[in-house]
């Protein structure tokens, strides 16, 4: 069960297949309904066109909310409109999702399957395992997603805790310590000097191209940080340069967004979802004061927009679909045996909610892995074995290589003085 929601599980199998996922059993993937590979498929090149020319726009600036917000409504109008056979929107949500991949182990005719989900995909898989249970053998979660926590709020409290891990782990080595002291200032130093003066630069994509114009504000500064735009163990070492004066770096991550590919990831499910499932029941004040708490110096016009979701509540309101928070937002209470995955660094979704999706998974194993940010599995062989044993044994895994981990030493760039 892949992420977004929206993204593209077909996309995923190499990962997968890396990972040693089918090693020894079979792997299944299906497509999530609305997403790539199904039909219909709830792609908005809209909104990825809006998103590829957002690079060079303020990222919390009322105007770019309300071309966000433009392209939203254009993709719902297409994807609603009688040549496009009306799709229901609100068909799209997990509930529905879960159902799916219950008719699929039953079309198969499959007595008894493994689960397996990351970021959304644990929302997901939670949701597959309370209402449909038969059938379930294990469960493993990877950067959990609890369906009876998340909102736009929440997303500042994973923001908080995960950043905050990276500058701890930095002051843990000596060396990194040394070199970059005081990374929290730092951080909210410059988030504070881009919100109020912007840089406009230059900058060339990482995969290659012409250069392109790249708008650094404190808004965009801190979801390339979220998401993990820039790799954690060159975080410190970026932000000493930009606090000099060198946004490179910085600006080379936010280029990336320049050259999406039109239609790959289905944002009319990500809405779907997000507007009937995480939105409802917050207030704008409740997203204010959850940034407050999470990064007290951080200007509000940051602290207003959800890390990852911006201007979410102008997009809901086009997005116009029923709340379903009264059926979604409930907590999954099992006894199947469950495999709960975290890296210390996710900034999406923080480490602590695995502990939290743990707390009603009686019998549940927990991992919480040093260094390692969103998707866990893929970039941790140590979470594959133990992903692994887990299968083999879901009751027994073999979780040992996880206490000789920590996080990769950071990258130290020369002090001025002696470069």
């Amino acid at each position: 069960m892949t992420g977004g929601p929206g993204g593209d599980a077909i996309g995923d199998i190499p990962f997968l297949i890396d990972s040693g996922l089918n090693r020894n059993r079979d792997l299944i993937v299906m497509a999530q309904r609305g997403t790539l590979h199904a039909q219909p498929n709830l792609a908005c090149p809209e909104v990825d066109r809006f998103y590829a020319d957002a690079v060079g726009l303020r990222y919390d600036a009322p105007s770019t909310g309300r071309l966000l917000v433009r392209a939203t409504k254009e993709c719902r109008h297409r994807l609603t409109s009688v040549t496009a056979r009306g799709v229901e929107l609100s068909a799209y949500n997990t509930t529905e999702n879960a159902a799916d991949f219950a008719d699929l182990r039953r079309a198969l005719g499959i007595d008894r399957w493994n689960v397996y989900g990351y970021s959304y995909g644990t929302d997901l898989a939670l949701t597959y395992l309370r209402r449909h249970p038969r059938g379930v053998r294990s469960v493993a979660i990877d950067s959990v997603v609890p369906p009876q926590i998340v909102s736009l709020p929440w997303t500042w409290d994973s923001a908080g805790e995960g950043i905050r891990t990276i500058f701890a782990a930095c002051a843990a080595q000596p060396r990194c310590k040394k070199r970059y002291p005081n990374l929290p200032r730092v951080l909210t130093e410059q988030v504070r000097r881009l919100e109020a003066r912007p840089l406009t630069v230059m900058a060339r994509p990482p995969a290659g191209g012409a250069p392109v114009k790249v708008v650094l504000d404190g808004g965009a500064l801190v979801n390339l940080l979220v998401a993990n735009a820039v790799p954690a163990v060159d975080v410190p070492a970026a932000l000493d340069e930009l606090a000099r004066g060198n946004p490179t770096r910085f600006a080379r991550a936010r280029a990336a967004g320049a050259t999406p590919v039109l239609g790959e990831f289905a944002h009319g499910l990500t809405q779907s979802v997000a507007c009937s499932e995480w939105v409802p029941g917050y207030t704008r004040a409740d997203l204010l004061r959850a940034g407050r708490r999470a990064f007290p110096g951080f200007p509000d016009t940051v602290l207003a927009q959800a890390p990852q979701l911006p201007f979410e509540y102008d997009v809901c309101r086009a997005w116009s679909v029923p709340d379903r928070t009264a059926v979604q937002r409930v907590t999954t209470v099992s006894t199947v045996p469950a495999l709960v995955l975290s890296g210390t660094f996710d900034a999406k979704t923080g480490a602590r909610w695995g502990a939290y999706a743990a707390r009603t998974l009686s019998r549940s194993t927990v991992v919480r892995i040093p260094g390692i940010g969103h998707w866990v599995v893929p970039q941790s062989p140590c979470a594959q074995n133990v992903l692994a044993s887990f299968l083999a044994r879901p009751t027994a895994p073999d979780t040992r290589c996880v206490s000789g981990l920590s996080p990769k030493p950071f990258t130290i760039t020369p002090t001025p003085e002696t470069a």
